[in-house]
C-alpha cells in the first residue's frame, strides 16, 4: 500500500503532462490488446502457407483447396475465393485487391503507436522544462532555496522518464506486429506465387 501511495505522490509530482502520458499509455495498451485479437483471426499462420505450397508445388490441388476450407485467417478466405471461383474473369486483379485491403487491415492503427514513440518523449521533456522553470521562479539568496531547487529539478524529471518508458511500451508493440506483418506479407507472396504453377482449369 505504501508503494502505490508513493507512486501516486511520485505520478502528481510529474505536473500535468503526466495525465496527458497515462492517457497515451492507456491508448497503447488498448492498441495492442485490439491488434493482438485481429491479428489472431486473420493470420492464417506461417505453417499454412508452408503447406499450401507444398501441396500446390506437388500438384495436390485438392488438399491445398480442403487446406483452405478448413483454414482461418485473411490468406486462407482469399485462398478459398479463388478455388470456388469467385474471383471473375481476371484472379490476378482480385488478389491484388483482396491483398491489398487485407494489408490496409492490418496496418490499421500501426501508425498511432509510431507517433507515440514520438510523442512519449517530447511530452516528458514538456514536462522535465516546465517543472524546471517552476522550479527556478523560486529562486533566491535565502538559506534553504537551493533544496527547494534541486527537488523541483528532480520532480521535473518524473516526467521524461514516464514519457520514455511509455515511448519504449509503444515501441515494443509496433516492432512485433511490424514483424508480425512483414511475415504474413511472406506467407502470402508464398501462396501467391505457387498459384501460378496450377492449372487455369482447376481454379474454376
Amino acid at each position: 500500500m505504501e508503494a502505490i501511495t508513493s507512486g501516486f505522490l511520485l505520478f502528481r509530482q510529474g505536473g500535468i503532462v503526466m495525465y496527458i502520458l497515462l492517457l497515451c499509455s492507456l491508448f497503447v495498451v488498448y492498441i495492442g490488446m485490439e491488434r493482438a485479437i485481429f491479428y489472431t483471426h486473420m493470420d492464417s499462420g506461417a505453417a499454412f502457407a508452408q503447406r499450401f505450397y507444398t501441396y500446390m508445388k506437388l500438384g495436390q490441388y485438392d488438399k491445398a483447396r480442403t487446406l483452405a476450407d478448413e483454414s482461418q485467417g485473411g490468406l486462407a478466405y482469399i485462398l478459398r475465393d479463388v478455388f470456388a471461383g469467385r474471383t471473375g474473369r481476371d484472379v490476378r486483379a482480385y488478389i491484388e485487391l483482396q491483398s491489398g485491403i487485407l494489408m490496409a487491415k492490418l496496418r490499421s492503427r500501426l501508425y498511432y503507436l509510431s507517433v507515440i514513440v514520438t510523442l512519449g518523449p517530447i511530452l516528458g521533456l514538456l514536462g522535465t522544462i516546465s517543472g524546471m522553470i517552476r522550479a527556478f521562479s523560486i529562486f533566491n539568496v535565502q538559506t534553504g532555496q537551493s533544496a527547494a531547487i534541486t527537488g523541483g529539478v528532480g520532480e521535473a524529471l518524473i516526467a521524461t522518464a514516464f514519457g520514455l518508458c511509455v515511448a519504449i511500451l509503444a515501441l515494443l508493440i509496433h516492432s512485433y506486429f511490424t514483424q508480425r506483418l512483414d511475415r504474413i506479407i511472406t506467407d502470402m507472396e508464398l501462396c501467391f506465387s505457387a498459384l501460378e504453377t496450377m492449372p487455369r482449369e482447376k481454379e474454376d
